[in-house]
């Protein structure tokens, strides 16, 4: 039971995409609980929510170690879309499209916000780093993501028209995140008096979405044909990726001299991939696309498999903190 009350976000994901795959009447686009607009209302207010909580004074004391921002952010926005350039035109071959730009989708989105400093936090690094990253990711991420999705695929059913997409994204993330931003100064206070409850809004809202995909696509026979094999295959490159990022941030650590706080941070904002806002800027980006579950699926394995990895590491960092402070202190 406390594994489910602590996991319980996990946990309901499972139970959407089961209730999604037994009665896709129920969360499908025009179904009974009207989930398509009611998601878009959600999204505008999960970004309205993240821009009363994004401190000026915690991103302004990150802002001088560009060194640290320029490899994090190159990183999520450039490494990883190069999986894409490279392997792209093989995953289109093994895995069905919708798929294989599932992981194009994947590799192009910015990194999280709450779980990156929550990692550097326990990893004994640099908390002020990672809320500049972390924010400064997302925030570019509203722009870059779509442009470079809109980029590298060609397919049928995914194309985007650049422009219009990107606007589309602004209008319904970037402008709620700014109006939270100049309503900060008002609501800050009553959003940290009610944050055990806004800190859910965004899982809720989620939950809906995946909901809605999952029921639409089961309603349009997406699934079918679909194996355990083909999931142990997504399984396995998530982790591939995953490993391959974090040994070349360490390497690049080393190379770049970091120190130890400054590696945990670059580590940690650079692997990490978002969930909470992939899910509703795909939303946005795909549409009412009825292969939109199948799209959302990388993501949403990747997520739990990067929270394991970095959990273990940021425990492995501390340790070692905790090591070379005893070691100085017993000079």
């Amino acid at each position: 039971m406390n594994i489910i009350k602590k996991e319980w976000f996990l946990f309901a994901m499972v139970a959407a995409i089961g209730l999604a795959v037994l009665m896709p009447d129920i969360g499908k686009t025009g179904g009974w609980l009207q989930l398509g607009w009611l998601t878009s209302i959600g999204i505008a207010l999960i970004f309205f929510l993240h821009g009363i909580g994004l401190s000026s004074q915690k991103i302004k004391q990150g802002l001088s170690n560009w060194r640290l921002h320029v490899l994090i952010q190159v990183t999520t926005f450039v490494i990883y879309p190069l999986i894409w350039v490279i392997a792209g035109q093989g995953m289109l071959a093994l895995l069905p499209s919708a798929l294989a730009i599932g992981f194009c989708y994947l590799f192009a989105l910015p990194s999280t916000i709450s779980s990156s400093v929550a990692m550097t936090s326990i990893g004994k690094g640099n908390v002020p780093g990672a809320i500049f990253n972390a924010s400064l990711s997302s925030i570019l991420g509203i722009i870059l993501t779509p442009l470079l999705v809109g980029l590298f695929t060609d397919v049928q059913g995914a194309q985007m028209e650049m422009t219009a997409t990107i606007v589309s994204v602004a209008k319904l993330l970037l402008l709620p995140m700014v109006i939270g931003q100049l309503c900060r100064p008002l609501l800050a206070a009553l959003l940290e008096r009610y944050k055990s409850i806004t800190n859910k809004v965004d899982k809720w809202v989620i939950l809906m979405i995946v909901l809605n995909a999952f029921s639409d696509s089961v309603a349009e026979h997406i699934w079918v044909g679909f194996s355990v094999y083909l999931l142990l295959s997504c399984v396995a490159i998530c982790l591939v990726v995953l490993l391959a990022i974090a040994y070349f941030l360490q390497f690049s650590c080393k190379k770049l001299q970091f120190n130890h706080e400054d590696e945990v941070a670059a580590v940690f904002c650079g692997t990490k991939k978002t969930l909470a806002a992939g899910i509703p800027m795909a939303k946005v980006i795909f549409g009412a696309n009825p292969n939109l579950g199948m799209i959302l699926l990388p993501i949403m394995l990747y997520h739990p498999i990067q929270l394991f990895y970095c959990a273990m590491l940021a425990n492995r960092y501390a340790a070692r903190a905790t090591t070379a402070a005893t070691a100085v202190a017993a000079k």
